[in-house]
């Protein structure tokens, strides 16, 4: 074999060893990197809500007569009441954010709202979640149905409650009652075209609005008009923002010494309840519950 024939087949075969290499190396894939932690948004103080000129407060938009929107898109009901005069007592203006029932924690935890105003029962699990103030309103569950047929928890075994998801009501009747079904629904204007279809043998929620919607809807009635502990509704912060919370503590001691809420329920509730509700079991004055 000739020199130059050997000096051909060393150097096939060398390049022949660069190419396995070089596709080695390109089907090696890097390991997957773990996904960024989704964190969530530092909450803003007084002074830094203050210096932006508004407080983000989000209120239910389809929660007659608590928190809704009117047919001039502006927002009304107790609790936008209470909103507008937090904000007026801040010196800034309200920012209003819709919420669901499901989503009010999210929204905190997000920094999405400051506060938390919509009709806001206070558990001891969303108190390991958020930060409440003190109260502002007492409530217990009621049960609306076509007649007020529904008069007890016994009538509804093996039928379909509607519920919206999220709420104190949810969680009352999946631990204390399985046997009845649950049908649930993201905003309260889902439940009660619900209840109206018929695709649902009665509706539970704060009975301070079911209340509210029967005397709207002659052809239903609150059968159970109060069920489970009394519960009360308080405002909420991010957990951990002192801040905001003691102001809001503050706040709400100084309105209950001008009987702020009772004149919030004359504003906006009483011609909705009429005689039918004592306001002194709805309203709480200072954050003291009088049971």
């Amino acid at each position: 074999m000739t020199k130059r024939i050997k000096s051909l087949i060393v150097f096939f075969t060398l390049l022949a060893m660069a190419v396995l290499a070089g596709c080695g190396s390109s089907t090696t894939k890097e390991a997957p990197k773990a996904p960024a932690e989704t964190k969530g948004t530092a909450a803003r103080s007084v002074d830094q809500i203050k210096k932006s000129g508004e407080v983000i407060i989000g209120v239910f938009s389809d929660k007659a007569p608590f928190g809704y929107v009117d047919s001039t898109g502006k927002y009304q009901g107790y609790d936008v009441y209470f909103a507008e005069r937090i904000a007026k007592d801040l010196g800034v203006k309200a920012k209003y954010v819709s919420l669901d029932p499901a989503n009010r924690v999210e929204y905190l935890k997000t920094g999405k709202v400051d506060i938390v105003l919509a009709n806001f029962t206070v558990t001891k699990e969303r108190a390991e979640a958020v930060d409440f103030a003190l109260p502002y309103m007492k409530v217990a569950l009621g049960v609306v149905s076509k007649d007020g047929a529904i008069t007890s928890t016994d009538q509804l075994a093996g039928k379909t409650l509607i519920v919206a998801k999220g709420t104190t009501a949810e969680t009352y009747f999946a631990k204390n009652h399985p046997n009845v079904k649950l049908l649930k629904f993201d905003q309260y204007t889902e439940t009660y075209n619900a209840l109206l279809d018929g695709r649902g043998d009665a509706f539970s929620t704060d009975n301070t609005e079911v209340l509210a919607w029967a005397k709207q809807n002659p052809s239903f009635a609150v059968g159970i008009p109060s069920l489970g502990d009394l519960d009360t509704i308080a405002p909420a912060v991010q957990k951990g923002n002192a801040s905001l919370l003691n102001w809001l503590n503050d706040e709400i001691k100084v309105l209950g010494k001008e009987k702020f809420f009772h004149t919030d329920y004359d504003a906006t509730l009483k011609a909705v309840y009429g005689t039918s509700v004592d306001p002194e079991s709805l309203v709480v004055e200072g954050g003291v519950v009088n049971k």
